[in-house]
């Protein structure tokens, strides 16, 4: 039985960017001839937590996906990320820090990919206000689907083939878990 995967990526936020790099790879991905799972788009989310968030889980409960990957472009790293957790921001001093975690096994997750790192530091932009939003609802709302969050590198012609052949690994491990 095919697996309903949601698949969300972000709009360029600085005006010298040419693209998003999640993007690229969501647009990669939908190149492809075939895949073993029914995969839904959610390309160009606006760079606002408050506005992506809602876009997202509107969707969430529009479609009732079995597995959300969102993704976020890290022009830092060399590798696929895959986030561990989302910290919230805390208005108060004194409050403990909110924290979600993602419920799927990541070392299982990752079992045979080539270059994919896990990472405990979502980045403290609108990635992570993303990722602590979707994790939260779940949490919250609809405990049986499982997220995780992407951080992708700048693609070119050079790492583009193994991103996205890593990131296809990911789905389909995702879908056995």
């Amino acid at each position: 039985m095919q697996k309903k995967i949601l698949l969300t990526s972000f709009d360029i936020w600085l005006s010298q960017q040419e693209s998003n790099s999640s993007d690229d790879l969501l647009l990669g991905l939908a190149k492809m001839a075939s895949l073993p799972h029914d995969l839904i788009f959610l390309p160009h989310l606006p760079v606002d937590v408050q506005l992506a968030s809602s876009r997202v889980i509107t969707k969430i409960n529009e479609l009732q996906p079995d597995y959300i990957i969102c993704c976020g472009m890290a022009a830092s790293r060399s590798q696929l990320s895959v986030e561990v957790l989302a910290r919230g921001t805390s208005i108060s001093i004194n409050s403990p820090e909110n924290i979600f975690q993602t419920s799927v096994d990541l070392e299982k997750l990752l079992v045979g990919t080539a270059a994919v790192e896990i990472s405990y530091d979502c980045g403290k932009f609108v990635c992570e206000g993303l990722y602590y939003s979707v994790l939260g609802y779940l949490h919250h709302s609809q405990p049986s689907i499982k997220c995780i969050f992407v951080h992708v590198p700048i693609l070119n012609p050079e790492n583009s083939p193994e991103m996205i052949a890593d990131f296809v690994l990911i789905m389909n491990n995702l879908a056995l878990l």
